[in-house]
C-alpha cells in the first residue's frame, strides 16, 4: 500500500515508486527460474493505464513469458483495489522486463538461464 511520502506534485503515487516496485515483482520468478541473483538488463515496455492513489491496495503479478540463451523476460500486472465502501480493482500498470543471471565472482556478466 502506498503511503503519502509516495505521492508526486498531482498527488497520485509517483510513478517511480511504482517502476520501483514492479522491478522487485519482476525479480522474483527471474530468480527462481536462474537459481541465482538476477540484474534487470532492459524495460521492454511500461505503461501506466491509471493512476494509483494513496490508500489503494496494489497487487503485481509476474510471470515468465520468454526463457533465452542469456535472458529471461518477465511480464507484470498491476492491479489497484480502491474504494473500501464498494471495492473495485482496476489493472493501473503492465510491463516487461528482462533479466540476466549474475554471481558474486562474475557480476555484470551473462549467464546462461536457457
Amino acid at each position: 500500500m502506498p503511503m503519502p511520502a509516495a505521492l508526486n506534485p498531482s498527488g497520485d503515487v509517483f510513478g517511480g515508486w511504482i517502476m520501483s516496485m514492479v522491478d522487485i515483482a519482476a525479480a522474483v520468478p527471474a530468480m527462481r527460474h536462474a537459481k541465482s541473483k538476477v540484474a534487470t538488463v532492459s524495460v521492454d515496455s511500461f505503461v501506466f493505464k491509471q493512476p494509483v492513489s494513496v490508500g489503494d491496495l496494489v497487487s503485481f503479478h509476474a510471470a515468465i513469458v520468454e526463457v533465452g540463451h542469456t535472458c529471461v523476460t518477465v511480464d507484470v500486472e498491476v492491479f489497484a483495489q480502491r474504494n473500501p465502501a464498494h471495492p473495485e480493482v482496476v489493472k493501473v500498470t503492465e510491463a516487461r522486463l528482462k533479466f540476466v543471471a549474475i554471481d558474486e565472482f562474475h557480476a555484470r556478466q551473462h549467464h546462461h538461464l536457457g
